[in-house]
């Protein structure tokens, strides 16, 4: 199982920083992951969700790390594929694979934010139709010829789309999944798959099961998940530390995902599954909660070695770790980044 990190650049109030030392903060911490081994640094992209993300244009994030890195790998995760022109989101997986020197992942994902929904003037009925596009039309763009494409949304006549990504045939592609019936679709197209953080551990479990039933590639099938995680020498201070960076992290999360369990938009209608996690959450999150569903790793190397297991044992095999949420301080995570890359990393590696 390999360790990748996650990264949203969030601005929890308690942590009393600005926009500019929690930019400065996010590529401190990836340079050191690349010092440490980590395999990949994702970044999301969110739109006005203040406090939760301010990462709103990682591409640039992601530019500014392929010039003080040299081995991590880099994640864009995910691209919300409704918001976006395919050609743009193209030239710009190939203009970073070059400036990268190769080292681009891209994860591509429909968004469930009905405010960018909104902002972006995109129907989100049509959320699933102009992803399954913007796919196709990434994939012709990287054989490198002028592409003609007719679709529902998109036209394009024989359009040259430059520059070309480095790495052959393409940069590893993955897609993020919440609905059922998505991890099938996932699979079908041959792609990694990216979990989490949206719902307790026994729902994405049986969601990874459907993906890997699903799979029929010639390459092993990749599952990545997103996870919280605080690992230090001290676990009583890591959960100390844990109790109020996770538990507000998800408390902004569900502000945006639960009106859309309540609405039930259109093509997002598997989501009412999560109303069961929801009633448990009536009675206040907290990290024994969270803890309990599988959705956070908190503790000593040893205990967090032991949680870990389970997801390995159902088949993940990349974990992204969002240390502390993104919400404590960078003291904390370096603290954190090192422990893990020291003393839990190893335990992986030696099989």
């Amino acid at each position: 199982m390999e360790f990748d990190i996650f990264h949203e650049i969030a601005m929890p109030p308690f942590l009393e920083r600005t926009e500019s030392h929690a930019y400065a903060d996010t590529l401190t911490e990836i340079e050191l992951a690349d010092q440490l081994g980590f395999r990949c640094a994702w970044l999301v992209e969110h739109h006005f969700m203040r406090q939760y993300s301010h990462c709103s244009k990682p591409e640039l994030v992601l530019a500014a790390l392929s010039q003080r890195t040299q081995r991590i790998r880099l994640g864009m995760g995910i691209v919300p594929a409704p918001y976006h022109h395919p050609v743009h989101v193209a030239e710009s997986i190939a203009t970073l694979d070059i400036l990268s020197g190769s080292r681009i992942e891209v994860g591509l994902g429909r968004g469930f934010s009905p405010d960018e929904y909104k902002a972006f003037d995109v129907n989100m009925a049509d959320s699933r139709s102009l992803t399954a596009e913007m796919l196709e039309i990434l994939r012709a763009s990287f054989a490198c010829k002028p592409v003609t494409f007719h679709g529902a949304h998109h036209r394009l006549d024989h359009v040259d789309i430059l520059p070309h990504p480095l790495q052959t045939p393409h940069p590893p592609l993955w897609s993020a999944a919440v609905s059922p019936d998505s991890f099938a679709w996932v699979a079908q197209q041959g792609l990694g798959m990216l979990v989490g953080p949206f719902k307790p551990w026994l729902m994405t479990k049986h969601d990874i099961k459907n993906y890997l039933g699903a799979w029929n590639g010639a390459a092993p099938p990749r599952i990545g998940m997103a996870v919280s995680v605080l690992c230090l020498p001290d676990g009583k201070r890591a959960r100390q530390l844990a109790k109020q960076s996770l538990a507000w992290f998800y408390r902004e999360l569900y502000k945006t995902a639960l009106p859309v369990l309540e609405k039930l938009y259109p093509g997002y209608e598997h989501l009412r599954e999560l109303g069961r996690f929801r009633e448990a959450m009536k009675f206040g999150i907290n990290l024994t909660l969270l803890e309990n569903f599988g959705m956070a790793v908190v503790g000593t190397p040893a205990e967090c070695i032991e949680q870990l297991r389970k997801f390995e044992a159902a088949g993940v095999t990349h974990i992204l770790c969002a240390i502390g949420a993104g919400a404590v301080k960078t003291e904390v995570v370096q603290e954190s980044l090192r422990c893990i890359a020291a003393e839990v990393m190893p335990a992986f590696r030696q099989e």
